[in-house]
This record gives C-alpha cells, structure tokens and sequence, in this order.
C-alpha cells in the first residue's frame, strides 16, 4: 500500500509593509568564476560573501579532484590554494553537473598549457553554444579538438591578440579575461560582455596582479602578467536579489535598507525602478527604499 504524497503549500498573506534590513547573498555567477581564477596561482586566494549553494559545491569539488586545496575559513568564506595541482583534465561526472565546468578552460590551459573539459552540463535552457569560448581561446593561440570532450593545448604558451567576439557572452569573456591574463602581450577583447559578474572577475584579477582597461564596458584590454599573485576578494552581491528586495519594498508601501550592495552594479536596475517612479537612497553600500508604495 502507498502512502498519499505529502503536499507542501507556500501561504502567503498580503497587505503588510515590509520592513527591515537585509544582506544579499554573493552572486552566484560570480562565486563560481571566481573559483575558476583561483587557478590562475600557486598562492592562496580567500573569497568572502560565498553563498553555500550546490553549484558552488560542485565548482570547489572539481578544484580539488584537479589537486586544489579547499578550506571553509568561516560561514561564507572559503580559501583555495592551487599550489599543487596535479591534473588538468575535469571529473565528467562532475562537470555535468554545472555548466560553469567550461570556465576551468581558460585557467587551466593559461597557467598549464593544457586543458580537457567534458561537455558542460547544468540547466537546458535552450541554446547554450560554445562555440565562442573556443574561438576566443584559439585566437590567443590555443589548439582545440573535440568529441565529447573539449581538448585544449597551448604547448608554446598562449600569446595576447585583439580580436572580436561574435556575441556578448558572459562566460566566453570570463574564459577570455582569465587565458588573457597570463598569455604573452596585450590582448583587446571587443564586444566583450560587461554584467556585474564580469566586473568582479576583473576586480579580482586586478587584485591578484593583472592590469585590466575598459572594466565596465565592452572593449576591455588585458595586459597579460607572467605570474599571479594571491589576493582577499569578497563577491559581490547579486543584483538580481537586490532589485527584486527594491521592488518587493516599493510594492507595499514598505522601508527596506539592503546593505552591502555594489551601487556601480545597480545602475540598470535603478534606472528602471526611477522610471517607474520608485525613490531610493544610496548611502556608501547601503540602499534604502524609504516608503516606496508606486
């Protein structure tokens, strides 16, 4: 005999202001670039505001499967150190998991001259190409076959190059930004994506040692470094939950401060909300929506 299936109700009650304070969670497109450039050097990086979700958990599985060293330092801190890893070909089982598996690319071949990455896996949410991480990648100097795997070899080393992305994609630009970053020479990325999640893989590279031009914009220039230092980086937040937190406020009348916010990485959304008529203050990193009924 079978048990009835236990049904779980989401009640919602409305008509009520809300009220409050609250912090955002680190963005997870970020988070997990992030974790891909920590392959970038043998020293330490230690990133703050991680939120501890399963893609991450994936993303730090197939760092240390690679010979990473992975520690959680606090609640939402981790420390990774990839002194000595050991291989540069991905786990398939784990990266059919995450789609984020392909941005192992372009550190790996940047900083070992080689790289094998199965088929990415994550979400089908329609047509998911990458064919411009390849082209992005073999415009910097890199060999690539593939079947079901993606083989990636730079046997001379990756040399900088300008060149022109066929579409604005954000993972392509990140692979770019980071192979960029250790190949010989200038590298001019045009048509380069430029969403929050960029901007905070660029603010971290420039941490760990590599000078970056046109961050924020779709022309970016990277000045590749022989070797990268370690660095101390929080991610940002997610601009997402922060609108969706502005809006919830302005729709009921309520007074809500999200704290910790990226203002440069609101420009977007507050332009849209202003639009609509919905005021809101920025006082350093903190955003308030003071009684924001529309």
């Amino acid at each position: 005999m079978t048990r009835p299936r236990t049904q779980e109700f989401l009640v919602i009650e409305g008509g009520v202001p809300l009220t409050g304070t609250i912090r955002p969670e680190g963005n997870k497109n970020a988070a997990l670039t992030l974790l891909a450039a920590t392959l970038l050097t043998s020293e330490p990086v230690v990133l703050g505001n991680m939120p501890r979700i399963r893609d991450v958990e994936t993303m730090l599985e197939l760092l240390v499967d690679l010979g990473a060293e992975v520690a959680w330092t606090q609640r939402n801190e981790v420390r990774v150190c990839a002194a000595d890893v050991h291989s540069t070909s991905l786990d398939e089982g784990l990266s059919e998991r995450i789609r984020a598996s392909i941005l192992l690319a372009g550190p790996l071949l940047a900083r070992f001259g080689s790289a094998d990455v199965p088929l990415p896996g994550g979400d089908v949410i329609g047509r998911r190409r990458v064919d411009t991480h390849l082209f992005a990648l073999e415009q910097l100097g890199a060999e690539v076959n593939a079947d079901r795997t993606y083989r990636f070899r730079a046997p001379s080393g990756l040399k900088g190059k300008e060149f022109h992305l066929d579409e604005a994609s954000v993972t392509a630009t990140e692979n770019a930004l980071m192979a960029a970053s250790l190949a010989e020479g200038t590298t001019t990325i045009h048509h380069a994506a430029c969403e929050p999640h960029v901007q905070d893989l660029c603010r971290l590279l420039v941490a760990m040692g590599v000078h970056i031009e046109g961050i924020g914009s779709n022309l970016l220039r990277v000045h590749g470094q022989e070797s990268l230092g370690g660095a101390s980086h929080v991610v940002c937040p997610d601009h997402i939950e922060v609108g969706s937190f502005i809006g919830m406020a302005a729709v009921t009348g309520g007074d809500v401060t999200i704290t910790g916010c990226e203002p440069n990485d609101l420009r977007a959304t507050l332009l849209a909300f202003s639009r609509l008529g919905v005021r809101v203050e920025i006082d350093g990193r903190d955003v308030r929506v003071p009684q924001g009924r529309i």
